[in-house]
């Protein structure tokens, strides 16, 4: 088994997911670490800086060989919010490697509350009357009735992060 890969969050979904695609070759550790960005990410640009940022941190203060930073946000598309998540994967080298996820469109009730200025985790609290759904299915498992939950969403980010990581190396 190689070094340890920091996985920048203690969430229990984002864990799960770098687990189950990187565990058979990493030893994996749940770090916080700073996004930089809104708590409440407002696009795909600043969502993905979130992944980046949390990264990198974990690079520069870890003795990891590889860091990856998950961040989940909200994008506008034709006048409409939709659900976005990006990953990124840094090496000790400096190398970065993205992937975004699903898109989803928010119903107009999320949306209203988003407005007023609550974070989606805590809109997807109030929607579905339960506590911490962004640590379970989070909004993709509510808004997708179950069908694909985040860790699993995350679980194909992770895949096309290793899948450019691996590709990078055997050139």
């Amino acid at each position: 088994m190689e070094k340890g890969l920091y996985v920048g969050s203690e969430n229990p979904a984002k864990i799960a997911s770098v687990k189950e695609v990187f565990g058979k070759d990493f030893e994996i550790r749940g770090v916080s670490a700073p996004s930089g960005v809104s708590s409440q990410p407002a696009s795909d640009e600043e969502t993905m800086q979130g992944a980046v940022n949390r990264a990198r941190y974990l690079i520069a203060k870890t003795d990891g060989k590889l860091a990856l930073g998950l961040e989940g946000g909200i994008m506008t598309l034709n006048k409409g919010l939709y659900l976005c998540n990006w990953g990124a994967l840094v090496t000790e080298q400096g190398g970065v490697y993205l992937a975004g996820g699903a898109r989803v469109p928010l119903p107009e009730s999320v949306v209203k509350l988003l407005q007023d200025g609550l974070e989606l985790g805590e809109v997807m609290d109030i929607y579905t009357k339960q506590r911490d759904t962004r640590k379970k299915e989070g909004a993709i498992g509510i808004l997708t009735n179950g069908h694909i939950t985040r860790s699993e969403m995350f679980v194909h980010i992770n895949l096309m992060l290793k899948g450019q990581y691996e590709k990078f190396l055997t050139y």
